[in-house]
This record gives C-alpha cells, structure tokens and sequence, in this order.
C-alpha cells in the first residue's frame, strides 16, 4: 500500500491541483493529510483532488478530506473531486459525501 501525491499551484486560477496516485488508507492518510496542511499553510485556496489514478480510499482518508474541508470552509474554499473511478465516486455516494465536495468527472 503505497501512494504518491503531486502537488501544483497555480497561481493565475487561484487553485491547488493535487495528484493522487495509488491508496489512501490507515498506513497513506497521515501522508496526504500533512501534504494538505502544508498546502494550506501556504495557500488557502480551493483544492482540485485528480483521483484518475487513486484505486482505492477508506474512511481513514475520508476523515483527512472532511477535516480540511472544514478547514477550508472557513476561507469560503472548497475541495473539488476530479476524475474519480467508479468504486470511489460509490464510496462519496453511499455516504453522501457527494453532498458536501464538488464532484466533478463522474
């Protein structure tokens, strides 16, 4: 279980785009959540997650998303879920996490 994460700001649209790569569960979140706070801590601005490439994610990520969308929420930014596959776009669903990130690429 390993993941890779791409980080990129763009400073023109005001956005940062993130790069997932591989799975987000008890051993990676701690990973991704410390690359989000950085992020964050330089930029407050709305977070595109590119999930083309994410084949799996458990509750453990789910925690880490909903706690920096929080976090954002208080700047009036959002998380925006780009290109999730199939079994990722369920999990939001059956959640009803779908109701609260952007979702988009269905």
């Amino acid at each position: 279980m390993s993941i890779r994460i791409n980080k990129k700001y763009h400073e023109q649209e005001k956005v940062w785009i993130l790069g997932v790569i591989g799975e987000i569960d008890i051993y990676t979140a701690s990973e991704l959540k410390e690359t989000l706070m950085v992020m964050l801590d330089e930029h407050k601005e709305n977070i595109k997650i590119d999930c083309a490439e994410l084949s799996y994610i458990d509750s453990t990520g789910l925690g880490v998303l909903i706690g920096v969308l929080k976090r954002l929420k208080k700047y009036d930014r959002n998380i925006i879920i780009v290109n999730p596959k199939a079994n990722v776009s369920k999990l939001f669903r059956i959640t009803g996490l779908n109701k609260i990130f952007i979702i988009e690429g269905e």
